[in-house]
């Protein structure tokens, strides 16, 4: 599993109904992409939930780094590019995978966590590995994934919910849409 995530911050002022509409027009266009797991297309609005800004910040979990490329590469990427410049896109190596028993998902939590310079790395994943096995396992939870980017030690950790939720921890986003054409096909549990 690879997670990747580009966030694009909007002026205060921004119609969110623009990217809503955008959404709601294109989100189905990824249904049925080989390689994909599940992509989350999320949304912060300033003053909603909490949110400082209003942000377009798409989440994906990838079965298959040709997948992935194929969307970079291929023309996918190429209608956010055209509309908004090209963002970074953050990359993320999955440490553990787990399946929750909600339903329709209507928000998403995305942590984030610089690791410390000490310590065993076995312990680090092992942790991540059990924080995803008990955010699955909250009330309301459709998934938890965990993953790490290695060239800067920041632990990712990523949750779909059906409802706001205070048993995860950091940015709460709304989910627009969220197309799996694979996400029965992501491995359960650690990755390594």
């Amino acid at each position: 599993m690879h997670a990747l995530q580009y966030e694009i911050t909007l002026p205060a002022d921004y119609d969110m109904g623009v990217i809503r509409d955008r959404v709601a027009r294109r989100g189905h266009l990824l249904d049925d992409w080989d390689g994909l797991g599940l992509k989350a297309y999320l949304v912060r609005e300033r003053g909603l939930c909490g949110s400082p800004v209003n942000a377009y910040a798409p989440f994906y979990l990838w079965n298959t780094v040709e997948g992935m490329n194929a969307f970079l590469w291929g023309g996918g990427f190429q209608g956010v590019v055209d509309d908004f410049g090209r963002p970074s896109a953050r990359q993320w190596t999955g440490l553990a995978y787990e399946e929750g028993a909600g339903g329709q998902p209507r928000f998403a939590v995305r942590g984030r966590q610089q690791l410390a310079s000490e310590g065993l790395l076995a312990d680090v994943a092992l942790d991540a590995s059990g924080r995803a096995r008990r955010l699955a396992t909250e009330d309301g939870a459709l998934l938890a994934a965990a993953a790490v980017d290695t060239s800067r030690w920041e632990l990712v950790t990523f949750s779909l919910w059906e409802h706001e939720t205070a048993a995860a921890e950091g940015d709460l986003f709304e989910v627009l849409h969220l197309s799996a054409p694979g996400r029965d096909r992501i491995r359960r549990g650690r990755l390594w």
